[in-house]
């Protein structure tokens, strides 16, 4: 069947071969005809006919450039399909000439990439769509209904992108509900071309959504979706590379894709540092009562607004940070932190003045971009010795933004900035070293500044080591390290917000839409998606039909295999779980005990060291061991306070038993398999119920002494 393959391989590069000359063919024709159409129609000097005739001379060497570049381009990605996973065609999709509709898929991509529209820009359609990206991505309240209801009057008049929008939207809770005419879209605009769909495509063959879970055809629509440049489908086949998912692991290919997404979020971050990204883990959640103690409650910021109306600095300032960076459940709203740093700024702060000349330097939104006003901000503020200050006036040095340019000024700012600590004025040393701006070029130097800043989560300073550790400036190479710096950079992309909608729509009750944006990201390699996922498949919540029991409980431990991969303690617990009690997979105490001893060893989980212990004195998976048990409860009791209960329980159980062991180990067989049934029963469960018995009766006071 292999060989077969590579045979259509090779026929279909012939067929490639024969369309693209075709195709050059066309347009050389048409380039003669528009040649001929200039000479009827001019009567110009010789001198003005000498550059038609230069031009048409050069594009038999552009055509064949280009045919070339096409050829290895489809020959590659054919021979990444094929050689990483050859059975996909032969034994789980048979359906005919499926190659064929691979390589029309991807020449429609092709075509789609390579025209353009000159007039699209004035289309009345094209207006309405980007007046929708500026309601969807403004603070504004009810933006969605505003923004949707212009995208399907856009999408009427045949525009592609709007009709996109919709069909998103429609997926992930945004919009109307109504699936399979999403999937219809997906499938009408993936076969005109568009990468976006191919993208919706494969997420809906991995996860099953209106279709069966088909992970070959889902690799092959995110494969084509790539090679349109959808920034997405390289996020998920950089992660997939990475981890071997449905692939061959493959770190190269995994640094290739990671790089591209990389470079295009690279390209949207601000001053800010880029969207943050709110990683609530339903678990957690689930464990604190559903009140999560990471945002602000309503009441606590509406008095925070008070006091700031009332004239506290501290209060102006607060709020102006959480506005500005989006920070504690917080939407992002730059005008608002405007207004708030506006007002502690009149009192001659510091601290906001230098975030208004930010503002007013950078954010032409929510504050009239003014370089004067930002640099007399930036000025006042550094003359108070603070580092905002002095890192807003070196970058105005720097890239000459309302003064001229002057490389020596700018490294003293940003060398006072740095000096302060702060983590812009590290950056943009760093930048300066790395390539040489005003300094001598210096990697050493470079990665000294960018790991300084790294240490402080800024997201370009990731960028530009992933940069280094993937050439091997100044440092050695590593694609390991590199990827993962990489995939920090691809995850703080604007469509991370998605992690708060998720979160909101689950604590609405929105449970199957919740479970889509989960299900999106975890494909994008979100680990806290992954989590989040596996959590409500787990509890019955993924609004998925038609799954039994152990197909959601298979589907669920995928999730958590996935998310231990990516180092998330809690998740090894779950897949020993998951092993101990036979969910989704075949009863394995061996695999079982491993994971624990993977969640305790890297990570030191408490709970992990209680199921090592229970398992040691059972002889579960493991050798039966008294003594290790011991040690592995009072371990857990060490680590976390909140095992205290559950370790003493287990202890005084374990007395017991060690008791029981030295006063009857001579005991025939017989009866000791009938002790061993005895003190094997779960009595840490019975204890526990008592005991909340009495504490019942306690609180009520009706325990009779």
């Amino acid at each position: 069947m292999w060989r077969e393959c590579v045979d259509r391989r090779s026929r279909l590069l012939y067929v490639v071969f024969f369309v693209v000359i075709l195709n050059s063919q066309v347009v050389l024709c048409q380039s003669k005809e528009n040649k001929e159409g200039q000479e009827k129609s001019t009567d110009e000097g010789t001198k003005s006919q000498e550059g038609p005739n230069e031009q048409v001379s050069l594009r038999p060497i552009e055509l064949m450039t280009k045919l070339r570049n096409h050829l290895q381009e489809t020959e590659s990605l054919l021979n990444d399909m094929l050689g990483s996973s050859p059975t996909m065609y032969s034994s789980r999709d048979k359906e005919e000439g499926a190659i064929e509709k691979i390589h029309e898929s991807a020449t429609n991509i092709q075509t789609r990439k390579e025209s353009v529209d000159l007039h699209s820009n004035e289309s009345a359609s094209n207006l309405m769509y980007e007046t929708a990206l500026q309601v969807l991505n403004s603070p504004a309240k009810n933006k969605i209904p505003k923004a949707y209801e212009l995208f399907e009057k856009a999408s009427r008049l045949g525009h592609n992108s709007s009709r996109l929008k919709i069909a998103w939207g429609t997926l992930l809770g945004d919009y109307k509900n109504d699936l399979e005419e999403a999937k219809k879209t997906f499938v009408e605009l993936a076969d005109s071309g568009e990468a976006e769909a191919h993208m919706a495509l494969g997420f809906l063959y991995s996860v099953g959504i209106t279709v069966k879970p088909n992970q070959a055809r889902a690799l092959v629509h995110y494969m084509l979706s790539a090679i349109g440049g959808n920034i997405w489908a390289q996020t998920v086949l950089g992660y997939r590379y990475k981890s071997g998912i449905t692939v061959a692991s493959n770190c190269e290919k995994s640094l290739q894709f990671y790089e591209i997404a990389a470079k295009e979020v690279a390209k949207d971050i601000s001053l800010s540092g880029g969207t943050l990204v709110h990683r609530i883990r339903l678990i957690e959640l689930e464990e604190a009562g559903g009140h999560n103690p990471y945002w602000l409650e309503a009441d606590v910021l509406q008095y925070y607004e008070y006091l700031a109306d009332k004239g506290d600095m501290n209060a102006q300032i607060s709020l102006g940070q959480l506005y500005y960076h989006g920070l504690r459940g917080c939407p992002k709203d730059v005008g608002k932190a405007a207004y708030y740093f506006g007002m502690a700024a009149k009192k001659k702060n510091s601290v906001a003045m230098g975030y208004l000349g930010r503002i007013y330097l950078e954010d032409k939104e929510s504050a009239k971009a003014n370089n004067s006003t930002a640099f007399k901000l930036f000025e006042e503020s550094a003359e108070k010795n603070n580092p905002i200050g002095y890192s807003g006036l070196g970058l105005m040095y720097l890239e000459g933004r309302g003064v001229d340019v002057d490389l020596t000024k700018a490294q003293y700012y940003f060398f006072k900035a740095a000096d302060l600590g702060w983590v812009e004025g590290q950056l943009q040393l760093g930048v300066m070293y790395m390539k040489g701006l005003g300094v001598t070029k210096d990697y050493r130097t470079a990665f000294k500044y960018f790991h300084l800043a790294a240490q402080s989560g800024n997201i370009l300073a990731y960028y530009h080591l992933a940069q280094m550790h993937a050439a091997g400036f100044g440092i050695l190479r590593s694609c390991p390290t590199a990827v993962e710096l990489y995939k920090s950079v691809a995850e703080r992309g604007k469509w991370n917000e998605y992690l708060m909608s998720g979160s909101n729509m689950y604590q609405s009750g929105r449970y199957f839409h919740a479970f889509m944006v989960y299900a999106l990201l975890a494909e994008l390699g979100y680990e806290v998606a992954q989590s989040n996922a596996a959590f409500m498949l787990e509890r019955g919540l993924s609004g998925l039909k038609n799954l039994t029991e152990e197909e959601m409980y298979f589907r669920a431990f995928n999730y958590w295999r996935r998310a231990a991969q990516q180092g998330y303690s809690q998740a090894h617990v779950k897949l020993g779980d998951y092993y101990y009690y036979g969910h989704g997979v075949t009863h394995d105490y061996e695999a079982a005990a491993n994971q624990y001893r993977l969640a305790s060893n890297q990570f030191g989980n408490p709970q992990a060291l209680f199921n090592i212990g229970y398992m040691h004195e059972r002889g579960l998976g493991m050798p039966r061991d008294l003594s290790l048990a011991k040690r592995f409860y009072d371990l857990a009791a060490t680590v976390s306070p909140d095992a205290l209960a559950p370790v003493y329980i287990a202890l005084v159980k374990l007395a017991f038993v060690m008791a029981w062991d030295t006063l009857f180990n001579q005991t025939p067989s017989v009866y000791a398999n009938l002790l061993e049934k005895w003190y094997s029963a779960p009595w840490d469960v019975y204890a526990l119920v008592l005991l909340f018995v009495a504490l019942y009766f306690l609180v009520n006071r009706r325990f009779v002494w």
